[in-house]
Formats: structure tokens, C-alpha cells, sequence
């Protein structure tokens, strides 16, 4: 969504785009210190890469390992959601970005 490769990624934090990529697949897990520092260098707060996570154990479907899904990939490799998701980091009013939020997964149908 920024346009920083992982390349880049690994550099700022000390370790090789192939260690970025096990992240991402999710073949080796990130260490809290790790994703603070990770969230340092993209500018955003942890709570970013928890925005879909379940709220509550009830929520949450156990603790098998399942794989990731592909949506989220399909949607970053289409022009409209790069091109939605670049004009997205752009706005800085946090408030601003939560009423788009909703405004979309209202127009989705989505009454989480």
C-alpha cells in the first residue's frame, strides 16, 4: 500500500526480503518487538494489523492453524484496490478513515 518493497522492509529492519516473505506467508511468526519496530518503519499503530481480528474468544475459531486467505492478495494486485488503497493511506484524519470504513461495509452489506 505505501510502495515500500520488502526488500526495503528487510533493510530498514535488519534482515533479508526472503525473512519479510516467510513473515507475509506466514511460515514464521513475528515477535511482539519485531512487529512494533515493523509498524515504526510503515507508520501506522500495531492495532492495524489487527483491525479483522476477533474481539472476542467467542469470535475467535480455536487455535488450529488455518491457512491465510488469498483476498487480501487478489484485492492489493487489482488496479482498483492498489489505486483505493494508495488514495487510503493518504488521509490523515483518522476519523475520516473510519467513516469510509464504514461507509464501505455498509454499501457491501456488511453490518459488522
Amino acid at each position: 500500500m505505501l510502495g515500500m518493497s520488502q526488500e526495503k522492509l528487510g533493510e530498514s529492519l535488519g534482515i533479508t526480503f526472503q525473512q519479510i516473505q516467510k513473515y507475509e506467508k506466514g511460515t514464521n511468526r513475528i515477535g511482539a518487538s519485531r512487529l512494533q519496530h515493523i509498524a515504526t518503519i510503515l507508520k501506522v499503530p500495531v492495532s492495524f494489523f489487527f483491525e479483522d481480528a476477533p474481539g472476542t474468544p467467542e469470535e475467535a475459531e480455536g487455535f488450529g492453524e488455518t491457512q491465510p486467505t488469498s483476498y487480501v492478495v487478489d484485492f492489493l494486485s487489482s488496479s482498483e484496490g492498489l489505486s483505493l488503497n494508495k488514495a487510503f493511506v493518504r488521509i490523515e484524519d483518522p476519523k475520516v478513515r473510519r467513516r469510509i470504513v464504514d461507509l464501505v461495509r455498509s454499501l457491501a452489506g456488511d453490518d459488522r
